[in-house]
């Protein structure tokens, strides 16, 4: 079963479940979600609002990368 994302998915919860989703994370938000503690409580529309970014971009980018997992 593939996770549903969201603008309200958890960002810690994505990157487990989500292959490649790390790279999109640290794209749009930097390298520092990767030893910040809220990385398990923070949606990605919060990260998205502290980095003043649409969270759209960042959910569809991580769609895609279901999508595509989901073809092979």
């Amino acid at each position: 079963m593939t996770m549903e994302v969201t603008k309200d998915s958890v960002i810690g919860e994505v990157i487990r479940e989500v292959p490649g989703a790390q790279e999109v994370i640290e794209k749009y938000f930097g390298n520092g979600c990767f030893t910040c503690p809220g990385i398990n409580i923070e949606s990605i529309a919060f990260g998205s609002t502290m980095h003043n970014i649409d969270p759209e971009k960042v959910v569809d980018e991580i769609r895609k990368l279901t999508e595509n997992g989901n073809e092979s």
